[in-house]
């Protein structure tokens, strides 16, 4: 071989093997207190995150996420998980999605002492979508819920399309809450 030179490099590394799985493991917690029991944040994934989520004294977690479903971290934990699996695809979310995270929550916040993490992967989109619609069924304005969670969580973007979603499921949770409570009243 004229003008080649040959080079025998060792193919052994000398760093470390790095998995997804050590990573993960090695991360904080990506959870943000928006209330004293109301968090947001992204993916859960391993058992050692969500033994930092019971450390936090997290009862109940809303999962958005499609691409996991943290069930059998939950029940591992004693933790109740509602799966409400959404795509992050820009598309308007349907009445059903927020009416289930919203009972789920609301149901969860009767007891006092309970403490609620709503999460998606990142915890930019879906998870603060939820947690919209959470804290304005509890009575916040739209406002001042889209405020207080991007005060407290500085990445999160609240897609136009999914600010309009929740408008959408509020509007028709009101007309439902005003027809139970008007059946309420007229049972007593």
């Amino acid at each position: 071989m004229t003008g080649v030179t040959e080079i025998s490099m060792s193919t052994e590394l000398l760093l470390p093997e790095v998995t997804i799985e050590s990573i993960e493991m090695d991360a904080d917690m990506d959870m943000t207190w928006v209330t004293d029991r109301i968090a947001v944040g992204g993916g859960i994934w391993v058992e050692e995150k969500m033994a930092e989520v019971v450390r936090a004294g997290v009862t109940h977690v809303i999962d958005m996420q499609i691409e996991f479903d943290d069930t059998s971290l939950g029940e591992r934990a004693g933790i109740e998980v509602l799966w409400n699996p959404v795509d992050d695809d820009f598309q308007p979310k349907g009445h059903d999605v927020f009416e289930r995270g919203v009972n789920f929550a609301l149901q969860a916040l009767e007891d006092p002492q309970s403490k609620i993490f709503v999460h998606c992967a990142a915890g930019v989109h879906r998870a603060p979508m939820m947690a919209l619609a959470v804290l304005c069924a509890t009575g916040y304005p739209m406002e001042q819920a889209k405020h207080l969670i991007q005060t407290k969580r500085y990445v999160v973007d609240f897609a136009d399309v999914y600010v309009r979603s929740v408008e959408r499921f509020l509007e028709s949770y009101a007309l439902q809450t005003q027809s139970r409570d008007k059946a309420k009243g007229r049972r007593q």
